[in-house]
């Protein structure tokens, strides 16, 4: 039986990385489940409690000590100012096990070309903060202005609107065009970006998953070992998602030949079969190399080739 001492409080991310973050844990062999009117989501583990918040805030719960423990975006850890242990980088996102990146961009026939082009003009962003970090250090001044979502359609939206409503839009006199100029966004492959017609200026930041812990549960041993072992199976899913397992027959005389076709993490696997002039070939490798070792295998003469999926991969 677990005390109250012995559980962890979890966050998880709501949001753009809530789909993939449930995928990873299944991966990591904890079951989640998650119901659309609750933000206590139950899971098989009595010694993990998990609360969904926004990535957004995530941070400052885990820095506060709500939460022993978080995942969220760095962008986010550093747009608060949170003062948290970083535990481990979870290099994965929405769609793609990549880190995202914050980009400052403008549409497609504007004739801001630089950063400096823009001097005294309006930019909206979510990203507050980090933003206005980056102008500072660039030493251009901008109006940064906070973003609610949908980003990529102010440019638009404010580019379309009558000059008085502007102005009773948006206090600051010193702005010179009066309509948002360049927004900052984040983005992970740039599909969204194109198809509202922008075109990325600079990065502002790059930005990946991480696994983050309040530092006084940092300090508590039994949470600190639970953390860790919650990250390791938690990178070992990661490390799985693009790698499979690969077993074959060879017969010893081409053994040589097809173990310098693999691309093993040390060396494979080999094991003696019942017929002595034979044996049995074991490996992972990454999925993307799998279509083209395989030809190459089956003419270097192993045989009863085998490929299979990998849950997590350990190293």
């Amino acid at each position: 039986m677990t005390t109250t001492e012995n559980v962890l409080k979890l966050g998880l991310p709501k949001g753009s990385l809530e789909k993939a973050t449930l995928d990873l844990m299944a991966r990591a062999g904890f079951d989640v489940r998650v119901s659309d009117r609750s933000y206590l989501p139950q899971i098989d583990d009595p010694e993990i409690q998990v609360v969904m918040l926004r990535a957004q805030e995530m941070s400052r719960y885990v820095e506060l000590g709500a939460l022993d423990a978080g995942l969220t975006g760095q962008d986010w850890i550093a747009e608060n100012g949170s003062k948290v242990h970083v535990v481990q980088d979870l290099i994965y996102a929405k769609s793609s096990l990549a880190k995202v990146r914050w980009v400052l961009a403008v549409p497609e026939n504007s004739k801001v070309r630089k950063v400096g082009d823009l001097e005294g003009c309006l930019v909206s962003t979510e990203l507050l903060k980090v933003t206005e970090q980056y102008f500072r250090e660039q030493g251009v001044k901008v109006h940064v202005e906070f973003s609610y979502g949908s980003t990529e359609v102010k440019t638009i939206l404010v580019g379309q609107m009558r000059a008085d409503s502007i102005i009773s839009l948006l206090a600051p006199a010193a702005i010179k065009h009066m309509v948002v100029s360049a927004i900052v966004d984040v983005t992970e492959t740039g599909a969204s970006l194109k198809a509202h017609d922008l075109r990325v200026i600079d990065t502002v930041m790059e930005s990946n998953t991480q696994f983050i812990a309040n530092k006084q549960s940092w300090k508590n041993p039994w949470k600190r070992v639970k953390i860790e072992n919650l990250a390791m199976l938690l990178q070992a899913a990661i490390d799985a998602k693009e790698m499979v397992g690969l077993k074959m027959n060879v017969p010893k005389k081409a053994l040589d030949r097809v173990v310098a076709l693999l691309p093993a993490e040390k060396s494979p696997t080999v094991s003696q079969l019942a017929d002595p002039d034979w044996v049995a070939l074991e490996v992972i490798l990454p999925g993307s190399q799998e279509r083209r070792l395989l030809p190459e295998l089956k003419r270097a003469g192993a045989t009863g080739i085998i490929v299979y999926p990998l849950s997590k991969v350990i190293h």
